[in-house]
């Protein structure tokens, strides 16, 4: 993510006027366990769990109204990409 702002900014320091709209994300391991989170949930209405959290191998939904703003997930590197793919195109669609 800082990367990317980054690249953003110094596209706008020559002039560019961007607007940084990535899709937020952050990763963390702790041993064996891999935590991805795409996304920005600041009030949501539904969670919902996919697989089991206790096998260290899970996916958490984050939804408002419908619509999915957040994903955690647990042990699953490829479905948190595509979950990330898909906030992009969506955000890519409303600008």
């Amino acid at each position: 993510m800082a990367e990317r702002q980054g690249q953003v900014a110094a596209r706008n320091m020559l002039g560019r006027r961007e607007r940084f709209d990535a899709v937020p994300f952050f990763w963390s391991q702790h041993y064996d366990v891999t935590i991805r989170y795409v996304g920005h949930a600041e009030r949501w209405d539904t969670v919902t769990v996919s697989g089991s959290l206790d096998a260290r191998d899970a996916s958490v939904s984050f939804m408002r109204g419908g619509r999915k703003l957040a994903v955690a997930t647990v042990s699953r590197d490829r479905e948190n990409l595509q979950v990330e793919l898909e906030l992009e195109q969506a955000t890519a669609s409303q600008s």
